[in-house]
């Protein structure tokens, strides 16, 4: 028997009846020979990690863009944070943490570069349903290894694409087509929203945009007044309120930790992302985006060019198309795409 066998036996001692045993994955699009080492939730982990996606999310913005300190939060920090947040919760409930950590890991792989002003842009030049989370499933099954993709199983690919909000979208989904179908899925989109509302609220007081007297009266009162508190808060009421309901394991949070995290949800559209100092900075942004993305089309020697910097296999023998260059700009980190339209649409000196 081999290490990856005894330890799917001694999975079905620990997980939970309602949690997802790596030997019952539904498997992957190519089939491969199992490891005799790692479960298959555990090498889609390591992918995910090893991947170029996965590295350059250290160089893309979460909410300030480009910003001075050292303490703000990056894509890449900001995943790290989620994943935390969700093993904890998964450990907790006795369910598979390998699973909930591939998810969470592997959530943003698609995220374009200047956070959401970058998204926003995609969606007015490209098209009206691009979004980071289907970005994301994109990467891993074909932008990544270079065409190849990475081959993950069909859980975590799930539990990726399901992750999103969609801005104001139930912190819990309603529907069966918005849930994940495994739990540890459903617990990365919750643990996603318990990670950004937090250091996103942290990174705000810390750039002055708000200060901690703004923040409303209600969260306060039942999440905490510091980011460990309301961290705490907010998983502590998913583990204790969650339930079995007909032999189907919800999650559920309390009334008032539901309207406190809703509340404050709205209080960071209104006064962090929506404020004129990160507001106007996504702006130039959007502009970026958009002159990299008219030039990209046109001009097919330099799409090859930034194609093969990005490691991208795109279209080699054709003329650029819409559906790649918009693949192309997601892939790019913030600080990429401000030099290639600086190198662009910059004069230069001559000599």
């Amino acid at each position: 028997m081999t290490i990856r066998e005894h330890f799917q036996n001694r999975e079905k001692s620990f997980i939970a009846k309602y949690g997802c045993l790596s030997n019952e994955t539904k498997g992957r699009s190519k089939k491969e020979d199992p490891c005799p080492i790692r479960t298959p939730f555990q090498i889609d982990r390591d992918r995910i990690v090893y991947s170029n996606a996965f590295r350059r999310l250290k160089h893309k913005t979460q909410v300030f863009l480009a910003p001075l300190g050292d303490h703000y939060r990056t894509r890449l920090t900001h995943t790290l944070e989620v994943a935390e947040i969700a093993r904890t919760i998964a450990r907790a409930m006795r369910l598979n943490e390998d699973l909930t950590e591939a998810v969470a890991l592997g959530h943003d792989l698609g995220h374009t570069p200047f956070g959401h002003g970058g998204e926003a842009a995609l969606k007015e030049i490209f098209s009206s349903s691009f979004a980071h989370n289907k970005q994301s499933l994109r990467v891993v099954e074909i932008l990544e290894n270079k065409g190849k993709g990475l081959n993950l199983t069909y859980e975590v690919k799930d539990g990726i694409v399901k992750h999103s909000k969609g801005g104001y979208g139930s912190i819990i989904p309603k529907t069966s087509e918005e849930t994940a179908v495994t739990v540890e899925g459903h617990i990365g989109r919750i643990a996603d929203i318990m990670a950004y509302l937090n250091h996103d609220l942290d990174d705000a007081i810390r750039s002055g945009v708000i200060t901690q007297n703004e923040i409303p009266d209600f969260c306060n009162k039942i999440l905490g007044t510091s980011h460990s508190e309301r961290i705490t808060s907010m998983i502590r009421d998913l583990i204790y309120t969650s339930k079995l309901e007909n032999d189907k394991f919800c999650l559920i949070l309390s009334k008032d930790l539901s309207e406190a995290m809703h509340l404050l949800r709205r209080f960071l559209y209104d006064n962090v992302y929506r404020s004129p100092v990160v507001h106007n900075e996504f702006i130039k942004a959007k502009k970026i985006i958009t002159g990299l993305y008219t030039y990209l089309l046109k001009d097919k020697d330099e799409f090859r060019k930034v194609a093969n910097e990005l490691e991208l296999n795109l279209c080699p023998d054709c003329n650029p198309d819409e559906r790649c260059v918009a693949d192309i700009i997601a892939s790019m980190t913030d600080q990429y795409a401000l030099n290639l339209y600086k190198k662009l649409f910059f004069p230069s000196s001559i000599v």
